[in-house]
């Protein structure tokens, strides 16, 4: 008797079976002599009843495929992933008998036709992934490659490994399977009926077994438009299809994914891109408006810059996209950096990715305008990152600041410039990222400040930004140059700022050694005066309103000598008055009482002399 030795990461194995009938395929020998598949194991597979299709889903624990697919792959059936080399096919279907096995309790196995299980498992810490660990009840790895030195010596069929890997599936209760690389093993058959054959065998026994199945297969060069052709009857023949694309675009490697079909469910039918990071896959889906994670606050925080939270009514709103867009040497930094201070002065944890400089020359410079970044980064507290490391597409560089965000746990975030991302790749992707990048930050809660370049010093791009994402911005905040008498000043205006009575004056922005502060608007004849202009307008007015109030004074002094000389004669001749009064008095007591002696004097006289009393008038006679 003769078997078929199973090399997975275990003990080897061999599963008794009976005399030969043909030819077989080996994992490891190539074609020998030995027994097809038992004709008792195919006559009792003919007599199972076909299994009742399930509407249920198996999560992949993909970042962004399951909301694609609404759920993930369909449970119970069979999924074809196609993708050329580097594309992420085993990634994808390690990931997803990962997932299962930790979130479900599903075991799975992996039968690999390409790689060693070894080399798996060793590819794979760089993701985290303890798969060792998981290896013998929750996860198997078969070793199925075909060996270098195999020999056709005839047909052969699938059969044999099936009927070792049902025992392997009874055995582990494993509800989970991945054929990766089966295309290594169909390009053994001798033509395309023989491989129709052997994958409808394969297909069959996975529905027998209520099998929930991933294979993949690669497609021609870096072009998957082939796999209609190559793979076309196993496209027709599972439940679930999905195509992997990793081309180079501008000088960009790119990588997307699409869903070409999905039996009894919708699924997005677009092309998603997707980067390979830390963790594994993740597929870029922006969050869908109105989820119950969305949250909406009335909170504000401080941009830092006091004037300007008056002018934005109180700060910008907790968990909104700020974006401060301006031409080279317009401060958009400063007001990134002084946004950042303040968001640490709160004790908020915060990310700074910087494109244009280092982390530490940005701190550096910040210090002459008095925002001290510092001592935060030596707390931890601010997080200082160089946006120049990343490498790779605009998607991937999302992914990095994603990841840095959620490993920081930060509640803030700048990005300065988020028109970097334009630069990596083609436009059309940047701006699909920066839409996905606000969202992401809008969903997570966190506060962001971006700021975007503007390649052109003219007015015309004050009306859109090079990723077109004003639209989408709470806040828009936009930084210009004001020429005037030969000097070149910072203007600040706020287009926009949503849900906020803000102002609509355009503002002088002045650096200084104390820190950024805002001026107050200065107009003359209808123009807005900035800088020295400014400057020599209020000194001579300084100047005029110190003349005026010398005059004034000396006005007031001269008055007030008036006043007192008046004052002084209004009492010489109240006095003099009084004077002429009591004299006047005086004189005619005096006249009266000469009057009175006088006539007494008389009187008395007569009286002395002698003389008749004379008669009065009344009695005398006529």
């Amino acid at each position: 008797m003769c078997g078929i030795p199973i090399l997975g990461t275990g003990n080897l194995q061999s599963w008794p079976l009976p005399p030969p009938q043909r030819c077989h395929y080996h994992p490891h020998k190539g074609v020998v002599s030995g027994p097809a598949e038992p004709a008792h194991n195919r006559d009792s597979r003919r007599s199972l009843k076909p299994p009742k299709e399930t509407q249920g889903k198996a999560s992949t624990g993909i970042a962004g495929f399951d909301e694609i697919t609404n759920g993930g792959l369909p449970q119970g059936r069979t999924t074809l992933l196609v993708g050329g080399p580097g594309s992420g096919k085993t990634i994808f279907g390690v990931q997803f008998l990962k997932h299962g096995a930790e979130a479900y309790e599903e075991p799975g196995v992996f039968v690999a036709f390409e790689e060693s299980p070894k080399r798996l498992m060793e590819n794979f810490k760089s993701f985290g992934w303890k798969l060792a660990e998981m290896q013998g009840a929750k996860l198997y790895f078969l070793d199925a490659q075909p060996m270098p030195d195999m020999i056709h010596a005839g047909a052969f069929d699938l059969g044999g490994m099936l009927a070792a890997l049902s025992a392997k599936i009874k055995q582990m209760g494993a509800v989970r399977i991945v054929f990766d690389a089966l295309d290594i093993v169909l390009a053994l058959l001798p033509d395309a009926p023989a491989r129709h054959v052997e994958m409808n065998r394969l297909h069959q026994w996975l529905l027998d077994h209520h099998m929930t199945a991933l294979i993949t297969a690669k497609a021609g060069g870096d072009d998957t438009s082939s796999a209609g052709q190559q793979f076309g009857f196993m496209q027709f023949m599972v439940d679930c299809s999905v195509v992997l694309n990793h081309r180079v675009d501008q000088g960009v490697s790119q990588r997307n994914l699409r869903v070409q079909k999905y039996r009894g469910s919708s699924f997005n039918e677009d092309e998603s891109p997707f980067v390979i990071g830390k963790s594994g896959f993740d597929v870029a889906l922006a969050r869908s408006l109105g989820r119950a994670d969305a949250k909406v606050t009335n909170e504000r925080v401080s941009s830092g810059v006091e004037r300007l939270d008056t002018m934005l009514d109180g700060g910008y709103y907790r968990g909104a996209c700020v974006l401060l867009t301006g031409f080279p040497g317009t401060a958009k930094t400063t007001l990134s950096g002084a946004f950042a201070e303040a968001c640490c002065l709160r004790g908020e944890r915060t990310v700074f990715v910087s494109f244009d400089s280092d982390g530490t020359e940005v701190v550096r410079n910040l210090t002459s305008v008095g925002i001290r970044l510092a001592r935060f980064v030596e707390s931890g507290c601010l997080r200082m990152v160089s946006g120049r490391t990343f490498t790779g597409s605009a998607e991937t560089m999302l992914v990095h600041i994603k990841t840095l965000a959620k490993e920081h746990e930060a509640r803030c975030v700048v990005i300065d410039p988020v028109s970097a991302l334009a630069k990596a790749g083609n436009e059309l992707t940047a701006h699909a990222v920066a839409e996905r990048l606000i969202d992401w930050f809008k969903g997570e809660g966190m506060t962001l400040v971006c700021t975007s370049l503007l390649d052109e010093i003219s007015t015309e791009g004050l009306s859109s930004t090079p990723l077109q994402i004003s639209t989408l911005a709470d806040t828009w905040i936009h930084l210009n140059y004001l020429v005037q008498a030969g000097e070149r000043n910072r203007g600040i205006s706020i287009i926009k700022s949503r849900g906020t009575a803000h102002s609509n004056q355009v503002r002088e922005l002045i650096l200084s050694k104390e820190g950024v502060t805002v001026a107050d608007i200065y107009t003359a004849g209808g123009e807005v005066l900035m800088g020295t202009m400014r400057w020599q307008k209020e000194s001579a007015e300084r100047l005029a309103n110190e003349v005026a109030e010398v005059s004034a004074k000396l006005k007031r002094v001269s008055l007030d000598a008036e006043q007192a000389v008046l004052e002084v004669r209004a009492k010489s001749l109240k006095t003099e008055l009084i004077a002429k009064k009591v004299e006047k008095d005086l004189l005619i007591r005096t006249t009266a009482v000469r009057k009175r002696e006088m006539s007494g004097g008389r009187a008395r006289m007569r009286e002395l002399r002698g003389a008749d009393i004379a008669v009065p008038a009344k009695l005398a006679k006529p």
